[in-house]
């Protein structure tokens, strides 16, 4: 079925804004609303560590999932940095 008025990408960001603030609203505990997916993703993490040092104590463990954690979220950083020089690139161009 197509819709005879799709939504511009700015309208899709207003109502998926607009659903957050909602949904935030109704949550009166945010940590506990995200507690199993930020364990899910600390344990990623763990694993992996675990992988990389099969012998490392769990203190040993617990600091190298941290920095891969942290080396995680800054190469996301990065992608999306080059990310927007190359769309405004484009859009100058």
């Amino acid at each position: 079925m197509t819709r005879r008025n799709p939504m511009t990408p700015e309208e899709r960001t207003l109502r998926a804004q607009l659903g957050a603030h909602a949904m935030w609203a109704n949550t009166l505990d945010p940590a506990s609303r995200t507690a199993k997916a930020r364990s899910a993703a600390n344990g990623r993490f763990e694993q992996q560590a675990r992988a990389k040092h099969p012998d490392a104590t769990d203190e040993q463990i617990a600091r190298v999932a941290e920095h891969l954690r942290k080396a995680h979220f800054k190469a996301m950083g990065l992608k999306s940095a080059l990310a927007r020089r190359a769309k405004s690139a484009r859009a100058a161009a």
